[in-house]
């Protein structure tokens, strides 16, 4: 979610994902394809459960699509346009993911616990590539080969696990406020009855 200023979020560390988060052209082409066949089924007058079992998806698309097929028909369900073009061709992706998986520290960024940062990929693409990209651009990249963002969880150097253990089980339980009980009271006023 990008903050306040637009810009994409600043990630710390980037980890590779089996399935891609963004679509690459055959992915999309694959979607429109569901789509106009969803088209077909609407024709036909047939149900969205039927709809969404038939084409394996689920029937909120199945009814997204219903509602911008009853909007604009067929040409309402087409790929609003192609996906932007990858500058890096496969060989190159190859290559670059090889360099992510040995992390920042083989190339120079000596605080290796900050991990990749968007910046720091596109300056890598940069150097190896001599490619430019926007930061924005490097997530969309990254996406569509399905690397995702993951901070980090950091630990104290000093922690120790058994103290931790032995705190929760005798410290914690002397000094946890004791839990309030509920009782049902009454919130009415009761009134003398006449006599």
């Amino acid at each position: 979610v990008p903050g306040d200023s637009g810009r994409p979020p600043r990630y710390d560390v980037l980890m590779r994902y089996a399935q891609g988060g963004g679509l690459t052209p055959q992915e999309q082409e694959r979607r429109e394809r569901l789509r106009m066949d969803a088209a077909e089924h609407f024709a036909r007058g047939e149900k969205t459960g039927a709809i969404a079992r038939e084409l394996r998806v689920t029937e909120r698309s199945v009814r997204r699509w219903r509602h911008a097929w009853e909007r604009g028909g067929a040409d309402a369900l087409r790929s609003a346009g192609p996906v932007s073009t990858e500058r890096l061709g496969p060989g190159q992706w190859e290559r670059l993911e090889r360099e992510l998986e040995r992390g920042p520290l083989a190339h120079g960024w000596s605080d290796e616990s900050q991990g990749w940062t968007l910046t720091r990929v596109k300056l890598l693409i940069g150097r190896m590539f001599h490619t430019g990209y926007t930061v924005q651009g490097v997530w969309k990249l990254l996406r569509r080969h399905g690397w995702s963002a993951q901070v980090p969880v950091r630990r104290a150097l000093e922690r120790d696990d058994e103290e931790i253990e032995v705190w929760k089980a005798q410290v914690w339980p002397q000094v946890k406020q004791p839990r309030r009980t509920w009782a049902p009271t009454s919130a009415s006023r009761t009134r003398r009855g006449r006599g």
